[in-house]
């Protein structure tokens, strides 16, 4: 396994220890939980320059790195909505987006396909990173930044779809 590979995995091991830290009441819990997110989130930017730095890009790669994304982020937002930082409905919109691109990467992997990361994918991950963490730290009009993240997550679903749209239609 690649260096790349293991820093996401990583990743994916930070998120009970951010819940732990969010949800449970301790001094300095909230800001240690912030900053395990944000770490999280800059592993991200991290194992994708070492996987093209080093070439050591894999399928296996394509397929984790948007999963730990995913991971991190669904708890972060709805541990936000237990908190009751963000509302449920906003949650909702977002994760079935998140299902509906995950069905459709599935559909694509039972055909030998991978559906990398777009550029619009890119955009939502970093505007939900942004929002979350703003509405971790409380930031005045956080709710602005949660609402421009769900937008540009229903634009990124839209277009994810549109482009890989021979996946919905393939015959069995």
């Amino acid at each position: 396994m690649n260096l790349a590979n293991k820093i996401t995995i990583t990743r994916i091991f930070l998120v009970p220890v951010f819940l732990f830290f969010l949800l449970v009441k301790m001094p300095y819990g909230n800001l240690t939980a912030t900053s395990i997110f944000i770490i999280a989130a800059l592993t991200d930017t991290l194992d994708g320059y070492i996987a093209r730095s080093r070439n050591q890009i894999t399928k296996f790669g394509k397929f984790l790195d948007p999963l730990a994304d995913k991971l991190i982020v669904t708890a972060a937002l709805v541990a936000l909505v237990e908190l009751k930082k963000i509302p449920s409905w906003l949650v909702i919109i977002i994760l079935a987006r998140e299902f509906a691109i995950t069905g459709l990467r599935a559909v694509a992997a039972s055909e030998g396909n991978v559906i990398a990361a777009s550029n619009w994918g890119k955009l939502k991950t970093i505007t939900q990173i942004i929002a979350i963490i703003a509405a971790l730290i409380e930031m005045k009009f956080n709710i602005y930044l949660m609402y421009i993240a769900t937008i540009i997550t229903i634009i990124s679903g839209i277009d994810y779809i549109y482009k890989n749209r021979k996946f919905i239609n393939s015959k069995d």
